[in-house]
């Protein structure tokens, strides 16, 4: 059974706007290295991993992602059941259509380095959203003009939320190239619930170029690099902190608990309960 229901807008034949209703728990990869991408997650809190950060939006939050490969995760008890999506997909030569004689070359211009954008006018957010829902309902009366429209209203929205300043800002952040390196993604998404194939495609290599580029960096094989240091910082949490066995698994990048606790059990000896209370036996 699928676990996501895809409703989409297009405009001259390319998606503009999707609507995408996700079961979760759920990891869906999001490819947008020829775009930007407006996101609104409407009922739950999702995980973004890519190869230059790691974020979380929460419910009813907006976000602005850079050319980058994705990967979107919705775990944790407090997601259950479906969830709405809403993508704004800003394709640069879409924004030279449109913006051609209010900005001409804006999006030439380039700055280095931004960082992913959350949008925090979320009433403003939530409303616009919501006005989508109308044509979601009724999709024959969607067509290129409309869409235009809706394109222009939303940039509109974010120059005057408090994180965009302009729409300059806005442009230029979104088309700043910027490259992975394998240390870095590695230093990131240790504890991410990523799989070998998800951190080779964020380093844009192929799997078996991913592990032998990996030996070379740690002198040590991916699984066990990463299964070495989500037990230890496991161990670490087990010993400082009081969270659920449950909520480490999470922690340090396992979505299912009874698996983390048969790789625990296989490296040290004993369970993540046996570990613990042994710990307050001694102390």
């Amino acid at each position: 059974m699928s676990k996501e229901k895809r409703q989409s807008f297009k405009y001259r034949g390319r998606p503009l706007v999707e609507k995408v209703s996700i079961s979760v728990p759920y990891t869906k990869e999001g490819v947008f290295q020829n775009e930007g991408c407006f996101l609104y997650v409407k009922d739950a809190t999702v995980k973004l991993h890519s190869a230059h950060e790691r974020i979380e939006v929460k419910q009813k939050e907006a976000i602005l992602l850079k050319c980058d490969t994705y990967f979107l995760e919705f775990i944790g008890r407090e997601n259950e059941g479906d969830v709405d999506v809403i993508a704004f997909h800003l394709f640069p030569d879409v924004l030279k259509r449109l913006y051609i004689n209010e900005l001409p070359s804006l999006i030439e211009k380039k700055i280095s380095n931004p960082e992913t954008k959350h949008i925090v006018d979320e009433t403003i957010v939530a409303r616009f959203i919501d006005s989508l829902e109308f044509y979601f309902d009724n999709p024959s009366l969607v067509n290129d003009d409309l869409l235009e429209l809706k394109i222009k209203e939303l940039v509109l929205l974010l120059v005057q939320t408090k994180n965009v300043t302009s729409v300059l800002e806005l442009v230029t952040d979104l088309y700043s190239p910027r490259k992975s390196k394998l240390k870095k993604v590695i230093e990131l998404h240790t504890f991410s619930n990523l799989s070998l194939e998800e951190l080779a495609k964020m380093c844009d290599m192929s799997l078996s170029s991913f592990k032998r580029e990996f030996q070379k960096t740690f002198n040590e094989t991916p699984s066990r690099y990463i299964t070495s240091q989500r037990i230890n910082k496991a161990k670490e949490l087990l010993s400082f902190s009081e969270l659920h066995i449950n909520e480490i698994a999470y922690e340090v990048g396992y979505n299912d608990p009874l698996y983390f606790t048969r790789i625990f059990k296989k490296k040290e000896g004993h369970s993540p309960t046996q570990f613990r209370e042994h710990l307050n036996m001694l102390g």
